[in-house]
C-alpha cells in the first residue's frame, strides 16, 4: 500500500478532484481514481470526500492506493487474427463467443488470456491486472477489430484519442424491420436500465452522452443492413439505440425478440473499421476486420 500527498499550489481553483489527481497521477485512469475515491481512499485536510469535490487553495490531500490485487489470470495459447502489430501496440480482430477481460469467476479463454500469452510481459498495465493492455471493448457476440496497447504512454494517448472521439469506429449490423430512412442519428444519453441492472438503457436522468449514426446498405424487407459510425462509446450503445428506433439488432434476445428463426448465436454486429493516429509515429492508421462467415451467409441467405 503506498500512500501519496498533494498540496493545492494557490493556481488551482475549484477543480473537481478525481480531474486534479489524474493530472498529479498520470499512470492512474481517471476511472480507477473515481473508483479509489468512492472506496474512501482520499482525504482532503484528514476528512474522506467525494469524486464531486472542489479542491481548494492549500488543501491537504492523501491518495491510499493499495497494493496491486493478484489474480491468477493465466496466459493461454489461443489462436489470434492479428490485423497489426508493432512494438507498442496491437489489433486483433475478435472472434465471436470471445469475452474480452477476465471477470470474477471466468478467468479462462478470454482475449485477455490469448494476448497474455502472445506478448508476455509487454502489455500496458494502465487497467489494472483484469484488462491489460485493454483500451476499449466489444460484446462477447460481436466480432470485429479491437486496439491492444503494448506501453502505458500509448494506452493513455489511444485512450484520450477515443475520449476526444477522434478514433474513427464503423460497425456493420443487420436489424430488424424495414428502415424507411437512408440515414440518420440516435442522440440519446445511456445509462443502466432502472428496473433491470444487467441491461443498459437510454436514461436521461443518470445517463452518459451516446451519439449513433446509421445508414442503410441494403433493405430485405423484414430486415435491414446498416453501417454504424459511433461518436462514443457506450455499453451496448449500437445495440441500444437501434432497439429505441424500433429495430433491434437482429439475434439481439437482450433488446429485440427471443426469436430466432435463423439460430444465430447473439446479435449481428461486426467492429469492421477502426482508424487513429499512432501515438509514436504520427501517422493515421486504419484497419478493416473482414465481414465473418456466419454474417456473410446470412446476407447471402437474405439475399436470396
Amino acid at each position: 500500500m503506498d500512500i501519496l500527498e498533494f498540496h493545492v499550489d494557490h493556481s488551482v481553483n475549484s477543480t473537481r478532484i478525481d480531474r486534479y489527481l489524474a493530472d498529479c497521477c498520470p499512470d492512474f485512469s481517471r476511472s480507477y481514481l473515481q473508483k479509489l475515491l468512492k472506496e474512501g481512499a482520499v482525504s482532503v485536510n484528514d476528512k474522506t470526500i467525494k469524486a464531486n469535490y472542489k479542491v481548494q487553495p492549500d488543501d491537504r490531500i492523501l491518495l491510499t492506493v493499495p497494493d496491486p490485487q493478484v489474480l491468477d489470470i493465466q496466459p493461454e495459447n489461443i489462436p489470434l487474427d492479428i490485423l497489426y502489430e508493432d512494438q507498442w501496440l496491437l489489433v486483433v480482430n475478435k472472434p465471436k463467443d470471445m469475452v474480452v477481460h477476465p471477470s470474477a469467476g471466468h478467468l479462462e479463454g478470454t482475449l485477455v488470456n490469448a494476448i497474455m500469452a502472445h506478448c508476455g510481459e509487454n502489455l500496458s498495465g494502465i487497467n489494472g491486472v483484469l484488462r491489460p493492455g485493454i483500451v476499449h471493448r466489444i460484446d462477447k457476440d460481436t466480432t470485429g477489430a479491437l486496439l491492444i496497447c503494448k506501453d502505458d504512454a500509448v494506452h493513455r494517448d489511444l485512450a484520450e484519442q477515443l475520449k476526444e472521439h477522434s478514433i474513427k469506429r464503423r460497425y456493420r449490423a443487420i436489424v430488424q424491420g424495414n428502415i424507411k430512412e437512408d440515414e440518420g442519428t440516435v442522440d440519446a444519453p445511456i445509462g443502466r436500465h432502472p428496473v433491470d441492472r444487467k441491461k443498459m438503457a437510454i436514461n436521461h436522468k443518470n445517463g452518459k452522452n451516446a451519439v449513433t449514426h446509421y445508414k442503410v446498405l441494403e433493405r430485405f424487407g423484414q430486415t435491414t443492413y446498416i453501417e454504424c459510425r459511433l461518436e462514443t462509446g457506450r455499453t451496448h450503445q449500437i445495440r441500444v439505440h437501434m432497439a429505441s428506433l424500433g429495430h433491434p439488432l437482429l439475434g439481439d434476445a437482450v433488446y429485440g425478440s427471443s426469436k430466432n428463426p435463423y439460430h444465430l448465436q447473439g446479435q449481428v454486429l461486426h467492429a469492421m473499421i477502426l482508424g487513429f493516429v499512432h501515438p509514436i509515429t504520427g501517422e493515421y492508421l486504419e484497419f478493416e476486420a473482414p465481414i465473418p462467415e456466419y454474417f456473410s451467409k446470412l446476407l447471402d441467405k437474405l439475399r436470396k
